[in-house]
């Protein structure tokens, strides 16, 4: 008779552990996704922004503004 209980535990006990296990596949497989697909859009992102990053620091420098040549005009103070 305790033989019995016995195996039936162990059978209880390999059929949860079986369940847990399908159970834990099925509800992580989902987040696997989730963060996968994450992934992929940062490694998007992280590329977009190095090309952006190149960009600006390979433009050329605006050329100076000329100095006028402006002549002053005799002041005259106390005028």
């Amino acid at each position: 008779m305790d033989f019995n209980i016995v195996a039936w535990v162990y059978l209880g006990m390999i059929i949860g552990f079986i369940a847990g296990y399908v159970t834990c596949l099925i509800l992580g497989g989902s987040k696997i996704e989730d963060l996968q697909s994450e992934n992929k859009h940062l490694i998007f992102v992280r590329e977009s922004l190095k090309e952006e990053i190149f960009r600006l620091d390979n433009q050329a420098k605006p050329k100076p503004r000329k100095k006028r040549n402006l002549k002053v005009k005799s002041l005259k103070v106390g005028d």
